[in-house]
């Protein structure tokens, strides 16, 4: 049995998990939430884009279970003898992707679907030294002649992956189609509501998002079958195992960074708006002292004195993804305490508002207490403004994690991450012939990650910022409205009394 690691970070991710999954309980029960999150669920950006999150997700939560494996037993060892484990600590997704290409690696560069290295190597050949590009010793060695096996070989991967990505889009559409079957009266309205687009939720959309994504992965995970899909790095690593990697570091960036941002702006804007006087100018001295500073300037000191502490306290860690990961965490908790400024601004103007309404002079009349108000009555009324900046930091956090590491002071260099593949980018770029699959595999998965936050993110605030929230007839009235359909009649008026009192 293998020995389970708890990292900070994967702690953290799971607790956020059930954190959400307490959220969605909660909206369940609530009416009001649940007409809220109705509204996004009937924006069709929002909902492809929530299918691309998900996604992304799942990689990142199959690579936050660590585990270190369990050694074979020496020769000769007692049968009691406590069980060793390796010092390598791995993840769930390695497991997943162990024996494939994708954990082969080559001696140097190799391009997308290539069969040799990019770089020529110094070889003998009949005992002579022979100036050529070298085979690649992980992928495309079940070729014995890659001039005439090549184009054949990667059209059937590209193929067996295409129509495994398939079939596994039309048996989700099939259960979709089931359960929207169940729900209705009838097929023809499930097959109209999934295929004809006739329902409030975007299921045509949200299905076609799907079935791409399913191609999209079919074909990547058919051509890494033999291939390097995306090419490898410097040191030979394949480039799409390193995006997959890099997907959980910036899940953890952005959403761990946003909840350690959340106590202090929540708690200092709240009382800086409902208290005012001295307690006002106080709390407003310290997040205008703070924003004074450059941020870049402020995190680089932060994160050179944890490094610091790490470097003085190594004993503490007993593998190297142990101390990667501490210092991970501490990154995200100095960029959640040095980045709560805004949002405290936002929650200060708003009570400000709030604190002169009726209903907060009545409980201060009635001798409510100030945390009492402060929870029961403020809160509650700018939580709009919270959920609104949550989702809409996590992908300026994932964009500043990538600016980070380009500087040298992000995450650890032995953790992949999209800044990491970025900074390693810089000197290929600027060879000849150029190395391009790097820095573009790190472009087309950040591109994919905060274009979904975004879209998400922006249905969300229409949703739930009352000051944008417009009237959005349903897919079924506007359907309606385009077939000629008239809205059904209106109710007549019951007569009114005369003005005598006497019976109309």
């Amino acid at each position: 049995m293998p020995k389970i690691v708890f990292l900070w970070t994967d702690v953290a991710l799971w607790l956020m998990v059930l954190g959400a999954l307490a959220y969605v309980w909660h909206v369940r029960r609530s009416p009001n939430l649940r007409a809220t999150w109705g509204r996004v669920a009937r924006d069709t950006p929002a909902m492809c884009s929530a299918i691309v999150l998900v996604a992304f997700t799942v990689v990142g939560l199959l690579d936050s279970v660590h585990y270190r494996p369990q050694l074979p037993p020496v020769p000769g060892a007692a049968a009691d003898a406590a069980p060793v484990y390796a010092p390598v600590v791995k993840s769930a997704l390695d497991g997943l992707l162990a024996g494939t290409v994708l954990t082969q690696p080559e001696r140097n560069y190799s391009e997308p679907l290539a069969v040799k290295l990019f770089l020529k190597e110094t070889m003998l050949v009949d005992d002579k030294p022979v100036r050529d590009f070298p085979r690649l010793r992980g992928a495309a060695t079940h070729l014995t002649d890659p001039d005439k096996e090549y184009r054949g070989d990667v059209l059937k991967r590209l193929g067996l992956g295409l129509a495994g990505g398939l079939g596994v889009a039309l048996l989700s559409a099939a259960l979709l189609f089931a359960c929207l079957a169940r729900r209705a009266r009838s097929s023809a309205e499930a097959a109209e509501a999934m295929l004809g687009g006739r329902s409030d939720v975007p299921w045509r959309a949200m299905t076609i998002t799907f079935a791409v994504l399913c191609l999209t992965v079919g074909a990547l995970a058919g051509l890494s079958s033999g291939y390097h899909a995306l090419g490898t790095d410097r040191i030979g690593n394949d480039v799409l195992w390193q995006a997959l990697k890099s997907i959980r570091t910036a899940l953890v960036i952005g959403s761990l960074t946003t909840i350690a941002m959340l106590p202090p702006a929540i708690i200092f804007g709240i009382a800086a708006g409902y208290f005012k006087g001295k307690v006002d100018d106080a709390i407003q001295y310290l997040y205008t002292t703070i924003t004074s500073i450059p941020g870049v300037l402020l995190v680089a000191a932060c994160a050179l004195m944890m490094q610091v502490y790490i470097d003085n306290h190594a004993d503490l860690f007993d593998t190297s993804v142990a101390r990667a990961d501490l210092r991970l965490f501490l990154l995200c908790m100095i960029l959640g305490l040095t980045g709560w400024a805004g949002l405290c601004r936002l929650l200060r103007a708003e009570t400000l508002k709030l604190r002169e309404l009726e209903y907060v002079q009545a409980a201060r009349a009635f001798g409510v207490s100030h945390w009492r108000i402060m929870t029961r009555h403020l809160l509650p009324n700018v939580a709009h403004l919270v959920l609104i900046t949550v989702v809409l930091e996590f992908s300026g956090l994932v964009l500043y994690e990538a600016v980070l590491s380009y500087l040298g002071i992000g995450v650890d260099p032995s953790m992949n991450s999209f800044g990491s593949m970025i900074d390693g980018a810089r000197l290929e770029m600027s060879r000849d012939p150029m190395i391009w699959w790097s820095l573009m595999t790190a472009f087309l998965f950040m591109l994919a990650l905060v274009l979904a936050a975004n879209l998400f993110a922006d249905a969300v605030r229409d949703a739930f910022d009352p000051r944008t929230r417009r009237y959005k007839p349903g897919r079924m009235a506007r359907l309606g409205g385009w077939f000629g359909r008239r809205p059904a009649p209106a109710l007549a008026a019951e007569p009114r009394p005369s003005k005598s009192g006497d019976a109309p």
